[in-house]
Parts: structure tokens; sequence; C-alpha cells
């Protein structure tokens, strides 16, 4: 494993409200702001995680091949957690789900995401899970075990978890992406890994280099072997990101 999973990025219309509210939504911080992003942070305890959000108007339709879980400690929490998120702006979300004891929500700007009923696994803090849509969770899970570095650790989906205890989820469905999502997943080349060569070695794992008009930056974009997005980042001793 030469790449390390960085953050999740959130395509926005409105950068600062859509962070401000998900930091609201977490209990999470603001840790880093710039003319092109706003990012929000797990506190010590949660699991680790970044959610990167960028300004772009022309945001693809919701598709959300990737979405956020969030977790809850018991029967009330889970009720209350609901109440709250939908009184502070977001909406029910019928996907066809049917007569499940999660909830799916729609944030401010319709991306979707689940509010999850307790589960055992899920104690590291509000966000439970990343979940990916995948044809083949077995392939998939293989890929994004090499792209992150996270071990196998299968929850009710194929999973992997990382040493904080984030869970990236494959969850199985029917049909190939069509298009971009708002959320993707970026990782970044381990300290002495050029960035070239871990291009080089995800393709060789069935990624493929994707052009979606990003011009002349440092980053790589690429689509999974499903076609899903996801951008490797400069390595720690090339230029940094912008």
């Amino acid at each position: 494993m030469s790449t390390a999973f960085e953050h999740v990025v959130v395509n926005a219309r409105d950068v600062d409200a859509q962070a401000a509210w998900w930091a609201r939504a977490l209990g999470w911080s603001e840790s880093f702001r710039d003319e092109w992003e706003v990012d929000i942070e797990a506190p010590p305890g949660d699991a680790p995680l970044r959610v990167v959000f960028v300004h772009v108007p022309d945001a693809p339709a919701h598709r959300n091949r990737v979405h956020l879980d969030l977790g809850s400690r018991d029967e009330a929490h889970h009720r209350e957690t609901v109440a709250r998120l939908l009184a502070s702006g977001a909406t029910g979300a019928d996907i066809g789900q049917g007569d499940v004891p999660w909830d799916v929500l729609r944030d401010p700007e319709g991306n979707l995401f689940c509010v999850l009923e307790p589960r055992p696994a899920y104690d590291r803090g509000a966000v439970a899970a990343v979940v990916v849509q995948a044809v083949d969770p077995e392939r998939m899970v293989a890929f994004w075990q090499a792209a992150t570095g996270w071990e196998r650790s299968d929850t009710e989906l194929v999973a992997l978890r990382s040493p904080g205890g984030m869970f990236l989820e494959l969850y199985p469905v029917d049909d190939r992406p069509v298009g971009l999502d708002r959320l993707h997943l970026d990782v970044r080349p381990t300290s002495g890994s050029p960035q070239l060569d871990e291009v080089a070695r995800l393709g060789t794992l069935g990624a493929e280099p994707l052009d979606i008009g990003q011009g002349a930056v440092p980053w790589q974009v690429m689509a999974d072997p499903e076609g899903n997005a996801f951008c490797v980042l400069s390595t720690p001793t090339e230029p940094a990101d912008g």
C-alpha cells in the first residue's frame, strides 16, 4: 500500500452554508478555509474524518453513489437526531427503501444521507460509515483496500475499517454509475511514493484517468473500477494541492 485515505469531498453550490450546516449536524468544527474550500473535521475521540466542501456552481444531479451514514447511540438518540436534522433544513427522502429501521434524508442541497438505527459496531462518533454503491462489492472492496490501506472488516455489508474506526462500506446495487456524483473520495501517496507511480499502480487495479475539465491541477482525477471519480493528491514531498 502506497496511498492512504485523505478525505471526503462534497461539491456544493454554497460552500459556506453547506459546511456550516454539516458542522452543526455532526457536532464538528471548521478546520480549514481558503478561497476554494471549507473543511470540517471530527472532534478528538471520534473516528478521524475530514469532509471538504468545494464550490461547484453547476454541481451534477444527485446520483448519490457515495453518501454518509450517521450513527445513533440508542432509539431515543436516533429519534432526536432525525427530528433535529429535519428542523434544521434536512428533508425526508423516499428512494424506494421501503420499511427499514434507518431514516433516509437529504441535506439542504439535496445530497442523500442516512441516520442509522443503533448498531454496536458503529461506536466512534457521529459518522458511522462512508458508503459507496457497488455492482461488484468484492472487486470494489479489494480496489479500495489497495487505495486506502484500510483493513477488511465486514459489517452488514462488505466493508473496510480504518485504524481509527471509520468504515468504508460497499452497498450492492444492480447498475453501474452514469455521470458524476457530488461526493467523492481523495487518497494521497504516502511519503516517498511519487504521485504518478501511484496513479500507474491504481491503474493496474482497474482505475482509469478521468477528464472532468479540471485543467492543470496538482492532483490526478481518476475513476475507480465502477466509474466513481476520486482524486490522487500530490505526495507530501511534491507541491501542495490547491
